[in-house]
């Protein structure tokens, strides 16, 4: 449960850092358009400090790490959505400095939105197959 809530503090630091870079980053550039950086805070707040904070008590519950099914969640949502959050600060910073990104950034935050949806359907697995031990 250790790791579950060191993972929870990590994307709450993250999030934390991604709400100052932004702020830093187009008050200094002067900046006042759209850029994917605005978002960058919630979707690490939400996607990475409160998912696993719902994962922690989904443990304390079900011991849902017990599945042998459960580090396919916890490695490949990560991986999901630390490809995603990594590239949306690339794109975001590059829209804030006026520079262009190429559809190779769109398509490599598509796979972490790939991973991301595996690693919830993953989730959801080991969540019915503790479900059906419970009975």
């Amino acid at each position: 449960m250790k790791k579950l809530l060191t993972t929870a503090l990590t994307y709450c630091i993250l999030g934390l850092i991604a709400g100052v870079y932004y702020r830093e980053i187009t008050k200094y550039n002067d900046f006042t358009g759209d850029t994917q950086l605005s978002v960058l805070h919630t979707h690490l707040l939400m996607l990475g400090m409160f998912m696993f904070i719902i994962v922690l008590l989904l443990e304390k519950n079900f011991h849902i790490m017990q599945s042998k099914k459960f580090n396919i969640f916890y490695y490949v949502y990560n991986a999901g959505l630390l490809l995603t959050v990594g590239l949306m600060t690339f794109h975001g910073t590059m829209t804030v400095i006026g520079k262009e990104t190429g559809a190779a950034v769109a398509g490599i935050a598509g796979l972490g939105h790939i991973l991301l949806a595996i690693g919830l359907i993953a989730l959801f697995m080991v969540m019915y197959e503790r479900l059906k031990l419970e009975k």
